[in-house]
This record gives C-alpha cells, structure tokens and sequence, in this order.
C-alpha cells in the first residue's frame, strides 16, 4: 500500500508516493516543470487562480502513478502541504469567486496593523499570540472593504490546502492549524478567534467545520477521484502549511528541536510548549501539526528575507561556474575574512529586524588584499550570523534549542555555513533529504499515533550528514561579534 502526499507551493505543485508500511520514497515530481504564474495587478499584490493548483495536482498525481508502475488502487491515503498564509472565497456552489490572495502579497498591511493597534498588543498577544498582521483574517478584511460585491456572495473562507481537499472530496473543513496561520485561532480559549472576525465586521459563520490532523478528515468522492486519478473513498488525512509541514518531515516535533531552511530566504522553526510571546512582530506563532488541548505545542517561525539571495547574487554578478567552486575558493580565507563583513539583508524588509529595510552591505573591503574567496566566506559567514542572530531572538522569547535539524538544500550543503551556525550555537545540525510532499505522504501514517516510529524511519530513511560544533569557537565568536556591530551601527543610523 502507498500514501501520497501534495505540496501546494507558489512555483509549482509538488506530489510524492512513499510506502505505506516503511515511509520510504517511491518517486517525487512536481508540475509544471516551468513556475507557475503570479498575477500582480498593482504593486506588492500576489495572486493565483486557485482552480490551477487544482489542475496540476491532477496532472501530476495521473504522472506519479504511472512513472511509479504502481496500481492506483493501492493509494490508501492523502496528505496536503500548502503554501501558507493564502485566502480562497467560494460560494455556496464551491466555486471560487476571485483569485487567491496568496502568502506574498502585502496589500492588507495596513490593515492588520490597525487591527493591532486598536486591539492592544495584550489582547493578540495572550489569545492569538500574535500580530493580525498581512494574513488571512486581514486579507479577508480587504475584500470585505474593497470588493462587497464579491464578500457577499463568500459561503465559506478557505487556506490553499483546504481548497486542495475540498476538490478531492467536495467537503469544506478546515484545520486549527491553518486557522492560526490565519490569526484565527484563540490559543487561550481554544476556540476560533471570533472577536478578531468581529473586529472586522466578518460573519463568523464564514468559518468551515474544524477537524483534527492524523483523522480521516473528508473522504474522495467520484468527481475528485475521476479528475485526480485516485481511487474513490480514501480519506484526507492530514495538511498543514509549508512550514509547519517542512518541520514535521525532519521529524521536528517536540520543544527543543528546530527546523531551519536554507533557501532564497532562510526560515527557522523552533517547537516550544509555550503560549506566549513577548516578540508578536518579529516572531510568528503557529498551531503545530501535533497540537493538541494537552500536549500545546506551537511552532515560532523566525523568517530571514536575505538568505541564499545573497550568495546567489554573488554567484550571477561574480561569473561563478557553481555554488561548489564558491564554497571551495571560500574555504581559502580565513575564519572572519580578514574583517570583511556582508550584511545580507538586500532582499526587503526584514521583519526580524523590526521591518527594517537595511539593504545588504559589503564593508571593511581592502582592494589590494581581498579577492572572490573572501567575499563568498564573508556572504556565507554573514548569512549564517544572520540565522545566529534570529536564534537568539527566539531563546529570548521563550524558545528552547536542542537540536537543529534541515533539509538538504544550498546553505546547508556548505561547511562553512552549517560549522559556523553549529559552533556559534553550541548544537549540532542534522541533515537530512527530504522533501514537503514526502513528509505529507508521510504524515498519512500518523494516523495511528506512533510518532516515534515516524521518526525513526526518517532517521533510518533521510538522514545525511550531521555538523558539530567545532571545540575552537573563539575565532568564530569574534568574527559574529564583529558582524553583529556592524549590523547594529547599520540599524542605528536607519
């Protein structure tokens, strides 16, 4: 028997099969092999027609059977990763009536932080943990006020992943979890944060029903079975956002144990069982995907805008063949590059920095002495400072760090990036090649409660490598403290 599990992301939808009894990878495709396209009509507006993330699921779904050799009917489950933070509208038929307002467009900023200031920082800080923010509740505010004729055709608001489930089984539900993604889950009264919605002048009956993770939430109907390629009657069984579900795929899911993610930006996820937070506009708090009344374990994600944009800046401007050659020249220079200091934020506002927008910075450059191999360790020193720099935010705010565990991507791929953040820490960072539609298939599975076993057979499955953290840090000490003071003199004169 096999499990099959769907990634929702922005570029494009990503579908895995693994072994039902083992966990193990039978393929992973993603659909189209070009990125989708986002539609922005005015500036800093993102928006997708939701009804193609549903296309590709189907196509790629029909493409992973077929390149696994496998009989369809043997598919006994599904699982759903999403892009999060996105707002589907349907009506009372399920149609979608416009385009998803999806994770990157900023249009409801203001807002959500209206909403934060005439609610009190107390008031979302103890029940939603958080800033309204640009999310889902407040983008649902902008239709309400800038598109009426559309709000009041809304039967139900959805999450990206809801809509994926929802054209699988013609039922709408959704997940504490995406609620909270949302800032529509009241951790303190553990109920739907229905005074936000009020706030906005939102119909609370808007919400879909809430059903559990790792429970049969929904079951395939004919139609979505027809179009999909799956069998008829299997059940939905898990989904959650992108995040959380990277987390739970590196087997993040307990306090103490971190997940980070080394891409064109960085994220770090630190499990806590904390329900609060000091640090609501610089840190995010999220339902995680084993939250339970008892057991409220809840996901603080740390975003870093300028991440691996920065080293593939230098990679294009500098005329270097690859990533590899830029890690290799790298390794000449020394611990701290001979003084030189990247400050990588170039990609925005760096919510981490209080929604600064620094810029990226190269500083304390010597024309005659430093050539390429100082300013790749510099851009990968400074990257890796920057997660440093993040981490300590959240120890600050509560947040316990055991373990660091990470996907098998650019940043983490480089020994001095992975040695300098372990150092510098004082954990190890394990290393594993998974992917968000293998730990959503994966996921299935949890169905029966045993997360131990899910965990080892990740360990016995993905892991690749482990980075300790090397017995001299001194030199690594001085160099982040050097960085951090240019960083602060940066952020002083902004």
């Amino acid at each position: 028997m096999y499990y099959i599990g769907y990634d929702i992301g922005s570029s494009s939808v990503k579908v895995a099969l693994v072994e039902a009894a083992t966990g193990k990878k039978i393929v992973a495709i993603h659909e189209p092999q070009e990125e989708m396209a986002i539609l922005a009509l005015h500036n800093d507006w993102a928006e997708q027609d939701p009804e193609m993330w549903w296309e590709y699921c189907c196509i790629a779904t029909k493409r992973a059977i077929k390149e696994a050799n496998i009989d369809a009917s043997k598919i006994s489950g599904v699982g759903i990763s999403y892009q999060m933070h996105g707002l589907v509208v349907v009506d009372k038929e399920g149609k979608s009536l416009r385009n998803s307002i999806i994770w990157c467009d900023s249009r409801a900023v203001e807002i959500g932080d209206k909403a934060f200031g005439d609610l009190g920082e107390e008031q979302c800080a103890t029940h939603i943990l958080n800033s309204p923010g640009n999310f889902t509740a407040s983008k649902l505010a902008w239709v309400k006020e800038n598109e009426p004729e559309i709000y009041n055709k809304i039967d139900k608001y959805m999450l990206p992943g809801d809509f994926i489930a929802f054209k699988l089984t013609a039922e709408i539900n959704t997940t504490k979890n995406g609620l909270s993604e949302g800032m529509l889950w009241d951790y303190k009264e553990n109920e739907v944060a229905d005074w936000l919605l009020r706030y906005y002048g939102i119909d609370s009956s808007l919400t879909p029903s809430i059903v559990e993770n790792f429970t049969n939430q929904c079951f395939l109907n004919e139609k979505g079975a027809k179009e999909s390629g799956l069998p008829v009657g299997i059940p939905v069984v898990y989904r959650a956002g992108d995040q959380p579900n990277n987390a739970l795929s590196l087997n993040i899911l307990k306090p103490g144990e971190v997940a980070a993610t080394g891409g064109t930006s960085g994220v770090i996820y630190a499990v806590t069982d904390q329900l609060k937070s000091k640090e609501t506009s610089r840190i995010n708090s999220f339902v995680h995907v084993n939250y339970t009344n008892e057991n409220p374990t809840v996901g603080k994600l740390l975003c870093i805008n300028g991440a691996g944009i920065q080293f593939r800046w230098l990679k294009n401007n500098c005329h270097a063949d690859s990533y590899e050659e830029m890690n290799r020249k790298a390794s000449k220079a020394p611990i701290g590059s001979d003084g030189v200091v990247v400050i990588p934020f170039g990609n925005g506002a760096e919510r981490m920095l209080n929604n600064k927008n620094v810029g990226s910075h190269f500083l304390n450059l010597n024309l005659n002495k430093h050539g390429n191999e100082y300013l790749y360790r510099a851009a990968l020193e400074g990257i890796a400072f920057s997660f440093v720099y993040g981490m300590e935010i959240l120890k600050d705010d509560n947040s316990v760090i055991n373990v660091i565990r990470a996907g098998n991507d650019n940043l983490f791929r480089s020994e001095i990036f992975s040695n300098t953040v372990a150092t510098l820490i004082g954990h190890e960072i394990e290393i594993y090649n998974t992917t968000g539609s293998v730990g959503a298939a994966r996921a299935v599975g949890l169905v029966d409660g045993d997360f131990e076993k899910f965990g080892e057979n990740i360990i016995k499955n993905d892991h690749v490598m482990t980075y300790m953290p090397l017995q001299n840090k001194e030199p690594y000490v001085k160099a982040y403290e050097n960085w951090k003071k240019e960083l602060e003199l940066i952020i002083t004169n902004k």
